[in-house]
């Protein structure tokens, strides 16, 4: 599978900020309460759950505000609240096709919101199906080349051991469920990109995992089949309307067609 490296373009792009910060902690607050309500609060019994949890540790969200949102999800605290998974269609900038994914406690509030941003970027809003035939739902992980050890020699410290890239990859292919696997550089470090189906992306996580490597990210994603190349002056404007999708309290994430 090709062209996947647009997702690590745009995340290293977007990487939290203190101004963002807040923004993105709430998202996380709601896909956590989201996930509990819907599969419980024990994130043992709960891959979802368990997802989002790590991905909220991953950029230091509070234990205290996690365990707030799942007891908020399991209706434990007062202000337990219900949220709709809803998928928004259209297009933008350059005839680009995007999707919308959103979670939301007021789907009138949302779809008028998102109405008026498609519209204000010089887009519109479509029906359902005319843009999600374009687009597969997958299982994204990014594995690092390496894996931690305790070292005496650094007073006992976790440390980094790159391994072989090749061999980790072997080791890798012996997993149920993996569907491709990408070589990449994450940070400087060898790396590998993994694919699965969305159905799979826990139990190919939890088996990395179990291998001692290490794992940089974990998403569904959702990529389009067929890409749209865009002119340096259109591709501004289409990343310009991503992002305004993107600060709305309500969206989660946002896919495009657009080729890098």
């Amino acid at each position: 599978m090709s062209g996947h490296s647009k997702w690590s373009t745009i995340k290293h792009k977007k990487a939290i900020n203190d101004a963002k910060k807040g923004k993105v902690f709430s998202k996380l607050s709601t896909q956590i309460t989201h996930a509990a309500k819907l599969g419980g609060g024990d994130a043992n019994m709960n891959p979802n759950l368990r997802l989002y949890i790590d991905k909220a540790k991953s950029v230091g969200f509070p234990i205290d505000r996690i365990e707030k949102a799942i007891s908020k999800g399991t209706g434990e605290g007062s202000d337990g609240v219900t949220y709709e998974e809803i998928t928004y269609e259209g297009f933008g900038p350059g005839g680009i096709q995007i999707l919308v994914d959103t979670l939301t406690d007021n789907k009138n509030r949302t779809v008028a919101d998102l109405r008026k941003i498609f519209e204000e970027v010089g887009g519109r809003m479509g029906d359902s199906g005319s843009v999600a035939w374009n687009f597969d739902t997958k299982g994204f992980i990014t594995v690092k080349s390496g894996h931690m050890q305790k070292s005496e020699k650094y007073g006992g410290e976790d440390t980094y051991v790159k391994d072989n890239r090749e061999e980790v990859m072997m080791a890798l292919m012996d997993i149920d469920g993996i569907e491709d696997i990408k070589e990449i550089d994450i940070e400087g470090v060898e790396g590998l990109e993994v694919y699965t189906s969305f159905s799979n992306l826990s139990h190919v996580r939890d088996s990395i995992l179990k291998l001692g490597y290490l794992i940089d990210e974990a998403e569904i994603v959702k990529e389009a089949k067929i890409t749209k190349k865009l002119s340096e002056k259109d591709l501004e404007k289409a990343e310009s309307a991503v992002e305004r999708f993107e600060d709305n309290d309500d969206v989660q994430s946002v896919w495009s067609d657009i080729l890098y």
